[in-house]
């Protein structure tokens, strides 16, 4: 819990940066979004920019004090990825919320690109753009092809890189606690990191610090290439990477793991994602093939006959068993949100990718060290 005086500095961060840019016309926001500790703050900038309609909590990463707190003065509503990827379901509850206004979407992981062309259509108002926070859903917006808004998109910025080492560090942090529960250490299980993107290179870089062996799986050669000059070792083939692997951490956004991948796993591995178990894991498929049960708070045993491997938070993002806490280098990774928010009320943008500009960043991170360097 933040201190009243960090409270007050993270405050004025985020003031100076919404007051940055101006916006003469304020649209209305529907913001997606991990309801962590820290969330609040956050939510307060975006109320300086625009009118929140409704806050999305993720359902799996939500802090009961910060939802309390939120709820006392925004409208909080359920998050439900079907809902929203039936364009007429996302239509309706579109309008309850904000008929006839400017609006725009805060996203984190592409939940409103399935219905966006059909609320750019048909909704009352207007869709201003798409605000999107997270690599999965910054593919699942390129996916949709010709888009009919601006799509901001902070995935790739620069500004984001310092959150993704350090989530990477939170991932193997709980990871090993929740093998640690069990009595288990991670030391001589060798490890297998699918996905050798920024998450996945700092988990990897993070188990060699602890002294586990890894193997390194990724569908782009590039990156496999890449993971082969820092000194891990490489597989070819999924199965390859999973037959030897007592540690398995799903890193891709982008269903790691589908049914006939599990049969590989080893007996005995722990398996871990970065990110919820409906994007990383086919784990439905596995109901009528493996009978499930708690072994121990968040460590699920999967068996059947001669067959058993730890499935760890349910499939979802391990770290936020503990917070997922980055300290404020979170910050801008956020500010940079309100920024482009920012700009979408300020400006006419045409449909397609955006990404903030450059002198915008450097604004935010020289901001950013004047109110956190050295207290990081």
């Amino acid at each position: 819990m933040l201190e009243d005086f960090e409270r007050g500095r993270v405050t004025a961060f985020f003031r100076r940066v919404a007051d940055a840019i101006p916006v003469a016309d304020r649209p209305a926001s529907l913001v997606i979004t991990h309801l962590l500790a820290e969330r609040p703050r956050f939510l307060e900038g975006v109320a300086r920019i625009s009118d929140v309609a409704a806050v999305l909590p993720k359902p799996r990463s939500i802090n009961e004090a910060a939802l309390r707190h939120v709820r006392a003065g925004m409208q909080v509503d359920d998050l439900n990825r079907s809902r929203f990827a039936d364009p007429e379901q996302a239509l309706a509850y579109v309008e309850s919320r904000a008929a006839g206004r400017n609006l725009v979407l805060l996203d984190v992981g592409g939940y409103w690109a399935p219905a966006l062309e059909h609320l750019h259509t048909h909704f009352s108002g207007r869709i201003v753009g798409v605000v999107e926070d997270t690599e999965n859903g910054h593919q699942r917006y390129l996916e949709l092809g010709k888009l009919p808004c601006p799509v901001f998109s902070v995935a790739r910025s620069p500004l984001k890189e310092p959150e993704d080492y350090l989530v990477g560090q939170s991932v193997v942090f709980s990871t090993e606690a929740l093998v640690r529960s069990r009595d288990d250490i991670l030391n001589g299980r060798p490890a297998c990191v699918i996905g050798y993107g920024k998450l996945g290179q700092s988990i990897a870089a993070m188990l060699h610090a602890k002294h586990v062996a890894v193997t390194v799986f990724d569908i782009d050669h590039v990156r496999r290439v890449q993971a082969l000059s820092q000194g891990y070792r490489t597989a070819s083939t999924l199965s390859e990477a999973l037959s030897s692997a007592g540690i398995v951490v799903c890193a891709t956004g982008n269903l790691a793991l589908k049914e006939d991948d599990f049969s590989h796993v080893v007996n005995g591995a722990y398996i871990a994602s970065v990110t919820s178990s409906e994007d990383e894991l086919e784990l439905a498929a596995l109901s009528h093939l493996y009978a499930r049960s708690l072994v121990e708070p968040h460590v699920t045993r999967y068996s059947r006959t001669g067959h058993y491997f730890y499935l760890l938070a349910d499939g979802n993002a391990v770290n936020f068993l503990h917070g997922a806490s980055v300290g404020p280098f979170i910050l801008l990774v956020q500010a940079e949100i309100l920024a482009a928010l920012a700009l979408l009320a300020s400006d006419e943008y045409a449909p397609g990718m955006w990404e903030v500009p450059a002198e915008v960043r450097q604004s935010i991170a020289a901001t950013w060290l004047r109110h956190f360097d050295g207290v990081s």
